[in-house]
């Protein structure tokens, strides 16, 4: 999350029928970042689904993120040599289960960013003929900090809330729409880097994506979503709630109150602290972040204690299933059912 206090996130996707799965294991990753082909970062294991309630399991996101917020890849600082690991497993995830590149690249490199940092985009098309040329963003920051205040010998912020939980809920959403392709409008997967730079990538894809004149109809982003909500009637909550009618809609397909309003995200302007707000300013459509952390659950942003070890995997499969209804039935909707107030 960019510098300052935290950002949020979360809202997903979709579908039925069964299907069969590839399942993303970066544990078998290896350190060279040059040739992941011979390194294989996913398991040939096929999985299939037929609950909805049981597509991501504590075992898929641990794997994950596990990988992501690991030492080795030391605080995936934008234009390191440790988030180019990360963007090599999320480039891998994409080829593996069959998700072209929306440019001629996974890798959206920034020209506004002194070095070489790259956002990693992946693209499934609609299979609606009137729908298709409409266009979700699902997004995630996958850089942190680096490093930060050393405690002990430890000075890596790893960065598994922040956001390398947000990057696995992407992950796992792309997956699962990968294998079903039940898709009517297309889909954009998005990982933004140099989020902690001042919001650096995504404001570059925003403004290559508006030159394009897509038809954006909505930008859902995932931020800090490793822990549960506490003592909360709702069981996650989005920046700008009173900005549109997207908890409503998501409710809707989620049938259940899976969105809810956080005073503090409003008192604080989470909406502007993420990669939500960029898209927000080039297009004017709801661009809005899902997010579990509300300042009272978590006390290691920024820190080195932002460890995987302390994630909650079961509360983070339960991100990406308890999402998928809702954001199936905003990707498939015959009209835009999203609008601001």
């Amino acid at each position: 999350m960019k510098k300052i206090f935290v950002v949020c996130i979360a809202t997903v996707f979709f579908a039925c029928g069964t299907s069969k799965l590839r399942t993303t294991d970066p544990a078998s990753i290896q350190s060279s970042t040059d040739d992941l082909k011979g390194n294989a970062i996913q398991s040939a294991t096929e999985k299939t689904v037929t609950n909805l309630t049981t597509f991501s399991t504590s075992e898929n996101v641990g794997k994950i993120i596990s990988f992501l917020a690991s030492d080795e890849l030391m605080g995936r600082e934008a234009g390191s040599e440790g988030i180019a690991k990360a963007a090599n497993l999320i480039e891998y995830t994409f080829k593996e289960n069959g998700i072209p590149s929306y440019f001629s690249s996974y890798r959206d490199t920034l020209t506004n960013f002194e070095g070489t940092a790259y956002n990693m985009v992946g693209f499934l098309e609609g299979n609606d003929e009137n729908l298709k040329n409409e266009i979700v963003i699902l997004g995630a920051h996958y850089d942190h900090i680096g490093t930060a205040q050393a405690v002990g010998q430890d000075s890596i912020a790893n960065g598994a809330n922040d956001n390398a939980s947000g990057t696995t809920t992407v992950l796992e959403l792309a997956r699962y729409f990968s294998a079903n392709k039940s898709n009517k409008r297309s889909i954009i997967f998005a990982l933004f880097t140099a989020e902690e730079k001042g919001l650096l990538g995504s404001k570059h894809l925003a403004e290559r994506l508006k030159k394009q004149d897509i038809n954006l109809y909505t930008m859902l982003n995932f931020e800090m979503v490793g822990v549960p909500l506490q003592n909360k009637d709702y069981f996650m909550y989005v920046t700008g709630y009173q900005m549109s009618n997207l908890a409503a809609v998501a409710n809707k397909y989620a049938n259940e109150n899976l969105i809810g309003y956080l005073p503090s995200a409003a008192q604080m302007n989470l909406f502007k602290r993420s990669d939500n707000y960029a898209f927000h300013l080039e297009f004017n459509v709801p661009s809005q972040t899902f997010c579990t952390f509300d300042f009272t659950n978590f006390d290691h942003y920024h820190k080195v204690g932002d460890e995987s070890s302390i994630m909650n995997f079961d509360h983070m499969a339960e991100v990406v299933n308890k999402t998928i209804p809702a954001v199936e039935g905003i990707v498939n909707a015959p009209i835009k059912e999203i609008k601001y107030n």
